[in-house]
């Protein structure tokens, strides 16, 4: 859970998130909303990965990025259990 934290802590971060609500996108598509490296965009998307509120699935050349509902649930549920 701490990595889930530590990834949402940053904004950058928290837009990729958002960028993905509305559909899967390549490193590519969401490096184009950004005024920064395709590297550092990399290097969040990795971190995002690690903390499992992103998948990444191989189509063609190109590797899709989605959001990972899941992890999302997870973390609803930990919160909602910390408030009893």
């Amino acid at each position: 859970m701490n990595e889930v934290f530590k990834a949402l802590a940053d904004p950058t971060r928290r837009k990729i998130l958002d960028l993905l609500k509305d559909q899967d996108l390549t490193a590519g598509e969401i490096a184009s909303n950004f005024d920064m490296s395709k590297p550092s965009i990399s290097n969040h998307l990795k971190i995002l990965k690690s903390a499992d509120l992103v998948l990444d699935e191989k189509k063609g050349q190109y590797i899709y990025y989605s959001l990972n509902s899941t992890i999302f649930q997870d973390v609803i549920k930990w919160l909602l259990d910390k408030k009893k």
